[in-house]
């Protein structure tokens, strides 16, 4: 006899190790892969246009293995702690990210490495030397974020208190901060230096994200009237344009324009993202324009690098001298490029633009890369902007969805930036390149934007696949279920 229903029998337990269950990731080791095996013919190309140069004869190996080595262990260490910690999180934000990163590096090792020298443990590094550990930290940094945040509560209930931390730190910087190219950027606390305004960023997008979300209703369906203009509730938008234009007051006070425009692009964004109402845009960018041409009658730098970008060889070998020779690396770079180490004319033993590697990587990738590899490295970034949009379309709130647009789009904002500027669209800014340019400020601080990015594309823990019974355990099962 068989029983009409059967007892429901138990899922058979996954395998689990000190209660965590591994999961494969296949797509991010694969693409993976496809990095590695790039960034190694990058290399070899590099090595073997080094050896021409020095009048050696022609091999095929990389022009310097060890790095790179030790660059590719850490992306493997970083794609087995994924494996291992299991959450369903994005897998082609770290391949995107490694492949900048692993461009920056062989751009840092291809340029003059005494362009930066610093001293750790009694050993003096150069510049590609610094820009591995700093990848290296930048690699552990994501790793351990994307890991180990689980909830979002810490960023959310303490949004002033982070938009508070971060002005501190900018008016800290602003009375202790060291000058760089007439800019206090730098700030100095002991042995540690960098610049507070990467981190910013960051926080910034940080307090949008909670304060547009907590007021998105009020923003959506209310208006304040201004004679035939349809404005945003004042009430509840003026503590949010207070803590932005208080930002922006300083960051200009500071000289670093080229922040104030990120923030103030990205706040513009978040808020249409936020209501989807084109008015706020619109008034948005006219008093961007007002704002501008006011800091340009105020501000001597303004003025300088507007006439700059108008005209640079009024002023050829001296404020205009860097802008020039980035428009003739692009031209010299054509489509193809002329290979990685075969650009860049060294002039009196350095290269032709002095801030190759902080404000103009992008012409020297451009000129060693030509069109077609400015043209792939902008399309990493759109990969990262895409991953981010599409975390925050499956968000389970507005806050993170915001959060996670706002993350995005910082790393897209400030790579068009600067890319605009070192092609003379725009005037330069100053800012750096995300993930290529040299500078640990800046690495790390994108490091946290993908390792919360990548926390944020949890998909919560992935079900238990169903127990699979061989034949020789059907009988068993049978029985256990009921039936003679």
């Amino acid at each position: 006899m068989t029983n009409a229903a059967a007892p429901a029998r138990p899922a058979l337990p996954p395998i689990v190790f000190g209660g965590i269950r591994p999961r494969a990731r296949w797509r991010e080791m694969w693409l993976l892969l496809i990095v590695a095996l790039t960034l190694y013919v990058g290399s070899i190309s590099l090595g073997a246009t080094e050896a021409a140069a020095a009048g050696k004869s022609l091999t095929l190996s990389p022009a310097e293995d060890q790095p790179l080595a030790i660059y590719l262990g850490a992306l493997l260490l970083a794609h087995l702690a994924q494996v291992v910690a299991g959450r369903r999180t994005d897998q082609v934000l770290l391949p995107a990210t490694a492949m900048l990163g692993g461009i920056s590096l062989l751009l840092m090792e291809r340029l003059p490495q005494s362009l930066v020298s610093q001293s750790f443990g009694g050993l003096d590094l150069g510049l590609g030397q610094v820009q591995l550990l700093w990848l290296l930290l930048a690699i552990g940094l994501i790793t351990i974020l994307s890991i180990v945040v689980r909830s979002d509560s810490w960023l959310r209930l303490y949004k002033y208190t982070w938009a508070a931390a971060g002005i501190g730190l900018l008016v800290l910087t602003f009375i202790r901060g060291e000058d760089v190219n007439g800019a206090r950027l730098i700030l100095v606390i002991g042995p540690f230096s960098g610049q507070p305004i990467e981190l910013l960023k960051v926080i910034m997008v940080v307090f949008l994200a909670g304060y547009l979300s907590e007021f998105r209703p009020l923003l959506v369906e209310q208006d304040t009237r201004v004679g035939p203009l349809r404005l945003p509730p004042l009430p509840y938008l003026a503590p949010m344009l207070v803590m932005i234009a208080l930002a922006l007051g300083i960051v200009v006070i500071q000289r670093d324009l080229g922040a104030a425009l990120l923030f103030f692009v990205v706040f513009l964004m978040l808020l249409y993202v936020a209501t989807a109402r084109a008015a706020y845009v619109v008034l948005g960018l006219l008093l961007f324009v007002a704002g501008s041409y006011l800091m340009y009658r105020l501000f001597g730098v303004v003025q300088d690098r507007v006439d700059i970008w108008w005209d640079p060889f009024k002023d050829p070998s001296g404020n205009g001298y860097q802008i020039i020779q980035a428009l003739h690396a692009f031209a010299r770079g054509g489509i193809l490029g002329t290979g990685l180490g075969a650009g860049l004319p060294l002039v009196g033993g350095q290269p032709p633009i002095p801030a190759v590697h902080t404000d103009f990587p992008f012409a020297a990738l451009g000129e060693e890369l030509g069109l077609v590899g400015v043209l792939a490295i902008l399309g990493l970034y759109l990969v990262v902007i895409e991953r981010g949009l599409r975390i925050a379309a499956a968000a389970a709130d507005d806050f993170r969805a915001l959060l996670a647009a706002g993350l995005a789009l910082v790393v897209g904002v400030q790579a068009f930036i600067i890319a605009a500027g070192n092609l003379k669209l725009i005037p330069l800014t100053g800012i750096t390149l995300p993930v290529i340019s040299y500078g640990g400020s800046s690495i790390l601080a994108n490091a946290v934007v993908v390792g919360l990015l990548l926390a944020l594309s949890d998909k919560g823990v992935e079900p238990p696949p169903p127990p699979r019974a061989g034949r020789r355990f059907a009988r068993l099962r049978d029985a256990v279920g009921g039936r003679a």
